[in-house]
């Protein structure tokens, strides 16, 4: 069978603004495409994307997770662009201080923030859900705890952005992103060593299993900057995607309001239905038949995450949006070995804000979102909002 191709560059300023319609054609045109003008072969639908997600001795993410050979070349060696054994061993180090019972410990501080912000907020009426609302967490608190020094805090939120930018495909928006993010690397090599970090940090403790041989210390560095997604713009664009959506959606918000207990689901449905993060890819490391058609060794096949997501396959009324949709098998925070290992946090500043908002809001009304544009994260730049308190 002959593989089709779609004649579609997926990372064109359009597709980013509105990406469903070419996500809808990928997965009509059947479980693998081609993509000449991106040089990649295209997982869109919920089953293949999940089934890639959970064979990674398979699926390899050892040689990048980019659209382009550049960044794959550069950012091998992380928890992202890894394999086991490595990952494994990188997984159990980075992901230490965000697992549940780590992160028990900073929730009150979490809650107590929203609480305040929150209220501020709705006393002024009218502000933007993103600058003012989604960034706030993220910014004031989970940055502060990965310990670097305030310049380079400061400058977090630009790196992210840029390597998210650099993963895509090498074009104008990837290329003019590199010089951040090799300026991020050189500050994490020169100016937050171990006696530069905040003590007791996400970052000292990197260092801490460099030191006892556990990892790599020459990768510490480079560890570091896992952090910066997990912490920052996957949790901003997702905040602000569900404000979007819950303004969007009066309905919603008054079951949300009167049964606060759906604020977890309502959380992934969201991010399901506007994941945050588009789609990585991988290295297929033998030759691979979907569905009768083979992929050859050394392919490099991008995963949809964003499309599988809105599978008509896998979702009744897929682009509906319903908080309370059983999301089971959403793959949002992705799947497998490389489930996002920010989740837990992720989950808990939204949960705050959520749940603040609910007792002081009886109604959110948005104007249309400026979307930011991306190479691999997708949700609103701005979102300007009038809440109604309640």
């Amino acid at each position: 069978m002959t593989i089709p191709a779609i004649d579609v560059d997926l990372y064109d300023d359009a597709v980013l603004d509105d990406p469903y319609p070419q996500y809808r054609a990928l997965r009509d045109a059947g479980p693998v495409a081609w993509l000449p003008r991106n040089g990649l072969f295209a997982l869109a639908r919920h089953a293949e994307v999940r089934a890639a997600l959970r064979a990674p001795a398979l699926f390899s993410s050892a040689q990048g997770v980019a659209a382009n050979d550049a960044t794959n070349a550069v950012a091998r060696g992380n928890l992202l662009a890894s394999d086991p054994p490595l990952h494994t061993t990188l997984r159990r180090v980075v992901a230490a201080p965000l697992l549940p019972g780590e992160l028990a410990k900073i929730r009150p501080q979490i809650e107590a923030e929203a609480e305040a912000l929150i209220e501020r907020l709705v006393a002024r009426r009218r502000f933007d859900a993103v600058a003012d609302l989604a960034h706030h967490l993220p910014l004031a608190i989970v940055s502060k705890l990965v310990g670097l020094p305030e310049d380079g805090r400061q400058a977090m939120l630009r790196w992210s952005a840029a390597t998210f930018d650099t993963l895509g495909a090498d074009n104008e928006r990837c290329r003019a992103a590199r010089p951040l993010t090799q300026a991020m690397r050189a500050y994490l090599r020169d100016h937050a060593g171990p006696d530069q970090v905040r003590a007791e940090s996400w970052a000292a403790r990197l260092y801490a299993q460099g030191d006892a041989g556990v990892v790599p210390r020459e990768l510490c560095p480079t560890l570091m900057r896992d952090y910066l997604g997990p912490s920052l713009d996957t949790t901003i664009l997702a905040t602000g995607s569900l404000i979007a959506l819950l303004a969007r959606h009066p309905g919603q918000w008054d079951l949300l309001r009167a049964d606060p207990g759906l604020i977890p689901n309502a959380i992934e449905e969201a991010i399901r239905l506007e994941s945050p993060i588009r789609g990585f890819t991988r290295a297929l490391v033998a030759d691979h038949a979907v569905d009768g058609m083979t992929l050859p060794a050394g392919a490099r096949v991008l995963l949809l995450f964003a499309s599988a997501n809105r599978d008509e396959r896998k979702w009744q009324d897929a682009d509906r949006f319903d908080i309370r949709r059983d999301v089971t098998g959403s793959v949002g925070f992705g799947a497998g070995i490389h489930m996002c290992a920010g989740m837990h946090l992720a989950r808990i500043e939204i949960r705050a804000l959520l749940e603040a908002l609910v007792r002081r809001v009886a109604r959110i009304e948005a104007e249309d979102p400026v979307p930011f544009r991306n190479n691999t994260l997708r949700g609103p730049a701005r979102l300007d909002v009038t809440v109604t308190p309640a």
